[in-house]
């Protein structure tokens, strides 16, 4: 069951990778490499990070997905307008999905309860962080106008406490992936953000620069 979750949640990414490419011109190729990047990418760095040998080149099967989602990119593609919000659509999609496969798979194998979450947010944000950097967009793990992270901590968070107390099944793990689905959708819907870095009293005031020459922050 858990390896056809995460089949179903490699197709979503793979997607929104595909659409991504559609989206910069890529070729067929392009779009079947970048969906492959975008939902391979985080189950490879959670396997390795478990010292494990990544399922994907152990099972030929999980790289079915990226091939059959480039192909419906390919043959149901929209108006190119509509390309940006499909692909954070099926981007959520995926990574409700897999911060808690992610959470899963390190619970699976014995990881304490912070660590696991932590390997499912890596899981759920790292291939559509891969995608963003390949395609040259700023990541919307970086966004500072976007929640991208936190929602894959409250799921994953959420499949931690459900495994802990013995509660999670499908339909319990369905609806921790559906309620990390609508959080994704309503920051974008919402434009939530999170604090920056530095505090509005820490940031410089814009101070108009006379002639003096060049204005330096030390």
């Amino acid at each position: 069951m858990l390896t056809l979750i995460e089949l179903v949640g490699i197709f979503f990414f793979a997607v929104s990778g595909s659409l991504m490419a559609a989206r910069r011109g890529f070729d067929m190729l392009g779009s079947a490499f970048l969906g492959g990047v975008t939902g391979l990418g985080g189950g490879v760095v959670r396997d390795l990070i478990l010292n494990q040998s990544p399922a994907t080149f152990a099972h030929p099967v999980y790289f079915l997905p990226p091939v059959l989602a480039a192909l419906c990119v390919y043959a149901f593609t929209p108006a190119v307008q509509k390309l940006h919000r499909l692909v954070q659509i099926f981007d959520a999609a995926g990574l409700g999905l897999f911060c808690m496969t992610g959470t899963m798979k390190a619970l699976e194998n014995d990881v304490n309860p912070v660590t696991a979450v932590l390997l499912g947010v890596i899981t759920g944000v790292g291939g559509g962080m891969l995608r963003d950097v390949i395609s040259n967009v700023t990541p919307d793990l970086f966004n500072p106008r976007d929640v991208y992270a936190l929602p894959a901590i409250l799921g994953a968070t959420a499949t931690a406490f459900a495994w802990h107390f013995d509660v999670l099944n499908i339909a319990v793990g369905t609806g921790i992936a559906g309620l990390t689905f609508v959080l994704r959708l309503a920051s974008i819907r919402f434009g939530w953000s999170v604090p920056l870095a530095a505090g509005h009293w820490h940031r410089q005031p814009n101070i108009p620069n006379h002639g003096d020459g060049p204005r330096r922050n030390f």
